[in-house]
Parts: C-alpha cells; structure tokens; sequence
C-alpha cells in the first residue's frame, strides 16, 4: 500500500508541475527585488527570477501585492550540490511584533544528502510550530511546486500537489489563526551556517559560491489587499477547498515516510502539555 501511495504522490507531482507552468505570473509585475546588491536578477522577460549567496551577502524578493487568504503557487529549483549552511526561505508575512506568518524554509545539506523541508507557522508573533520533512526527490536537479492554500478555516501546505501538512483554524478552542492581517510574499537565500545543517556542525563552504536557486511559474489565485478592503480571483475553486481521502492518504504517507520532527509529538520540548491543537483530534 505504501508503494502504491508514493507512486501516486509522484504522479500528482508531475500533473502539479504541468498546471502551475500554464498559469505563470511575471516576476517584473509581480515582485520587487529588496536586498542583495545586485546578487537577484529577474531574467527571460519576466518569467525567470534567480537569488544568489556568496560570502559577503544574500539577497531576497517580495511581492508588490499583499494577501488575505488565496492559493500560493511557486516552483522553486534549489542550490545544488554542497549547499550546507545555506537556507532558502520562501514564505508569507504580515509585520510587526504581533505579525502572521506561513514558512518554508529549506535547509541545505551536503552533497548527496537530501535537502531538509522546515515548516512553522506564526500566529500573533507566536511561532514554536516547526514540522520537518526529508524531501523524497532531489530538488535541486528540477522545479518542483511548493504551495500554500489558506484559507479561513485551514492553511495546507503542499509540494507538488501533494499536502504535507495542515494547521487548522481552532479558534473556538483558544488557539490563534492567521484571518485578518494581510500578508506578502517573500524569500531569500542566506547564509545560516551556526544552525542550518546538522545544527551548525556543517559549515558553509565558500569555494562552492556563488549558490543559487531560481523561481519560475509563480501563482496566485487570491484576495490582494487594497486600501483596507481585499479583490478575490478564482475564489470559488480554492476557498471552499477540502481534501478528499486520497490526498488525505497522500498527506499521511508523507508524514509517515518523510517527517522528521514533528512539535506536536516533542514531549520534551513542552514539558507542561503539548500545544492545544496537538492534543485535538
């Protein structure tokens, strides 16, 4: 069953990467390059954006639009080969102290190793929810899709097509949830070489720099927020969104192959109790 359930996975993937590279957005319209010194570079008309580490800076993006719920596409193509002590962030944000926040965060690895898929969400300036995943493909030899859909009862997150992961909106039981402040979209690539890989016994290795990762096929069919008020596209298709049984036996072989931390299970960590939405069913 196992075999059939991965073998499944990877066909999603393929189908996933086919849709989102039919609804590309441009990175001229979409994106403003904010740090980095001319290290990101928005190429092919548009349709290509690239970031680039070497040993003096990183360099980031974010999008000119902010958003109150949507669906998120990117396809992102990691640093390859020894990208140990490196960290590619690709997330969304409000600001401030009290912000909202929904997190990948891919952590780079020595050669030959697979790349380490971190995940968190933030609510109200609270973080603390880290899930963790062994990809199962190599992500830096190919664009692979990695969305968000969130929405007001729910956030999935999803690698190609795939969910990996869901935080549910269980406000009724005190536990905060992202609903009322817009958010961008961000990423960067920078050096984080005191945690990224092995906690920070593998080192960044300089004479592997320049690295860098690209981004193509971005997508969002969305609520951008305007002047205090939002304009939804395609809101009928991803708002009433519900995983059906195979992607929910989709999501939990992923788990059960490939996650390797998981908070809510991390009995040491929370010494007091488990956070709320850990212990509901």
């Amino acid at each position: 069953m196992a075999n059939v359930l991965l073998l499944s996975i990877l066909a999603c993937s393929l189908l996933a990467a086919v849709v989102s590279t039919a609804a590309a957005g441009n990175f001229n319209n979409d994106f403003d390059i904010t740090w980095g010194d001319g290290r990101a570079k928005i190429l092919n008309n548009g349709q290509l954006l690239t970031l680039s580490l070497d040993k003096a800076s990183g360099s980031g993006f974010q999008s000119k639009s902010e958003y109150l719920f949507g669906k998120i596409d990117m396809q992102i193509k990691l640093v390859p080969g020894n990208s140990a002590g490196t960290v590619t962030a690709y997330y969304l944000s409000s600001q401030g102290p009290t912000h909202d926040e929904i997190d990948f965060e891919f952590l780079g690895n020595l050669s030959g190793d697979p790349y380490t898929l971190h995940t968190n969400v933030f609510t109200q300036g609270k973080g603390n929810r880290e899930m963790q995943f062994k990809l199962w493909f190599d992500p830096t030899k190919d664009f692979h899709t990695y969305s968000v859909i969130w929405i007001p009862r729910q956030i999935i997150f999803m690698v190609d097509g795939t969910p990996i992961r869901v935080f549910r909106n269980l406000e009724t039981r005190g536990v905060a949830f992202p609903k009322s402040q817009a958010m961008r979209i961000y990423s960067s690539l920078w050096n984080a070489d005191d945690w990224a890989t092995r906690g920070g016994l593998i080192k960044t290795d300089w004479n592997n720099a320049p690295f860098t990762a690209s981004y193509r096929s971005f997508n969002a069919n969305a609520c951008v927020w305007i002047g205090g008020g939002s304009r939804c596209s395609g809101a009928g298709t991803w708002m009433d969104y519900e995983m059906d049984v195979t992607s929910q036996k989709r999501m939990s072989s992923v788990q059960s192959n490939y996650m390797i931390y998981n908070y809510c299970t991390d009995r040491k960590r929370f010494p007091q109790g488990l956070p709320t939405e850990c212990t509901i069913n």
